[in-house]
């Protein structure tokens, strides 16, 4: 089963489409990056998968029953941007708080956790550092014993240590729970070896889904002479490209082979932040290469 899936979804702000023909899926239990620019329909897209906004076209499906649907949402955890928490409460009135909110609370993961941290349960949210309220926020999020975890840039504003800490925390409640996790960053070195699912969103639409390990196999990266690269690219699916007078750097969705090239042209792997931003700098509404492999 998926944990969340969309078919043609589209949410519209006035006349302006936040989201727009925007399908995907996701299968249980992957760690999901979902990136995009500012403006991309990110926080849009994870505010329908929780059910906070209702869809203007298509469907939204959370662990096999509509997004918002009375029996789902206690399986569903959400941590917004910032990280709301109230700074009069004490981290332990959080705590009372959200187990009268949450019928699946486990107490005793919240107090363990924090005390593993550190971080003292008299002290009020408005006292504790970024880093501290973010992993107050977090607890509170694990604590439900959600199956499916949605973070809306959960390390913004977080320093370096506070970042490696958060998602050291995070990925390790992953490995003892086998949740689905879904966060979306803007950072993509915060994603490489923590996400094994990858969404790019831009324009509203999405330009890649799938499989991080399947995706980077299935791109190269072709650098060559400049005056053959028109050849080159008409036999590949371009994704990306960057030519000088005598030097073109291609970036070529191959599918699970590798393309037959001229002595003259070398061809290595990918990085994850190659990808992304090859995709990224695509026109909003650019056709999705299709793998093609032929002799160039």
């Amino acid at each position: 089963m998926n944990a969340l899936a969309t078919t043609g979804l589209g949410k519209r702000y006035r006349r302006n489409w936040a989201l727009k023909d925007c399908s995907l899926s996701v299968p249980e239990g992957r760690v999901v990056a979902l990136v995009g620019p500012n403006g991309a329909g990110k926080t849009t897209l994870l505010h329908l998968a929780v059910g906070l906004l209702a869809p203007d076209h298509g469907d939204v499906t959370v662990l096999g029953a509509p997004a918002g649907a009375t029996g789902t949402m206690p399986r569903v955890a959400f941590l917004a941007q910032d990280k709301p928490l109230y700074d009069s409460f004490t981290v332990a009135e959080m705590l009372r708080f959200g187990a009268r909110m949450n019928p699946r609370w486990d107490q005793d993961l919240a107090t363990r956790r924090l005390a593993a941290l550190d971080i003292p349960l008299d002290r009020k949210a408005g006292k504790l550092s970024g880093g501290q309220q973010a992993q107050v926020a977090l607890t509170i999020a694990l604590a439900k014993r959600p199956e499916l975890l949605v973070l809306d840039e959960p390390l913004a504003n977080l320093d370096p240590l506070a970042r490696h800490e958060v998602m050291r925390g995070l990925m390790s409640a992953v490995a003892e729970s086998g949740m689905t996790v879904m966060l979306s960053s803007h950072v993509v070195s915060d994603l490489v070896d923590t996400c094994d699912w990858l969404v790019v969103l831009n324009g509203g639409r999405v330009q890649v889904c799938g499989d991080i390990e399947e995706l980077l196999a299935g791109h190269r990266l072709l650098t060559g002479p400049a005056e053959q690269a028109d050849g080159v690219a008409a036999r590949l699916s371009v994704v990306d490209q960057n030519r000088t007078d005598r030097q073109a750097t291609l970036l070529v969705r191959t599918g699970s082979g590798r393309p037959a090239l001229d002595p003259r042209w070398t061809d290595r792997g990918v990085s994850l932040e190659e990808m992304v931003l090859a995709y990224l700098r695509r026109p909003d509404n650019a056709a999705l290469p299709r793998p093609a492999l032929a002799k160039a």
